[in-house]
């Protein structure tokens, strides 16, 4: 059956949720939801995503919404098809959740409101707020640096294979590196910037890259 995903592609939740179909070979269709046209806050999404957020999968009767979630679920259900994304041990497995778990409450905390201001407030003509970046940029740096310490003795976050880990940080480090003037925060660390080019490379993302047309 086709997992319907109710999202925008080229944002970056919809993008960790595709991801990991592409790398298990999952066959899904996008539904596009207009995020400028604020089409996420519309009664008919909200049914899907009370919170009025994207993305949002509909799979025969089960209804998700929260893209770690939904990516974990189907890594889970799928775990013999494609990339094996989870970890093949119980510790394995305990290491790649605990940093999809850093993802989203250290990394993704900070690189989000980064973007929101560096990107995506000029484009709507609303000024950025400098004094912010510039204290983001500081707490963004040392999260960086735990990063480098990492991958310094890990091919991978979670170890020696490629995971959910990874993978959830994916669609936040494309802005990163590809839309803001930060990308040098991740090339002047060697393990950070091998890991980035490495991950990037992944035949998986490149398709999800061709999919969103940059």
């Amino acid at each position: 059956m086709v997992v319907k995903v109710y999202g925008q592609i080229k944002a970056a939740n919809p993008q960790r949720v595709l991801l990991c179909f592409l790398e298990k070979d999952i066959e899904f269709e996008v539904i596009h939801v207009d995020l400028d046209k604020l089409e996420q806050k519309k009664p008919q999404h909200l049914l899907r995503q009370p919170f009025g957020q994207v993305p949002a999968i509909e799979d025969g009767y089960l209804k998700l919404f929260e893209s770690r979630a939904i990516a974990r679920y189907y890594a889970t259900k799928y775990a013999d098809q494609g990339t094996d994304l989870l970890g093949k041990t119980l510790e394995e497995r305990a290491i790649v959740d605990q940093w999809v778990e850093v993802e989203n409450n250290y990394f993704y905390a900070v690189a989000l409101p980064l973007v929101m201001n560096v990107v995506f407030k000029p484009k709507s003509g609303k000024p950025c707020d400098v004094a912010l970046v510039e204290e983001l940029k500081v707490k963004f740096d040392k999260v960086l640096d735990v990063y480098e310490n990492r991958l310094a003795t890990n091919r991978y976050l979670g170890g020696d294979e490629f995971t959910l880990a990874d993978l959830s940080h994916m669609p936040g480090m494309r802005y990163i590196m590809n839309e803001t003037s930060l990308s040098g925060l991740v090339t002047s660390r060697e393990n950070l910037n091998r890991w980035w080019n490495e991950i990037s490379a992944r035949p998986a993302w490149k398709k999800l890259m061709e999919l969103a047309a940059y």
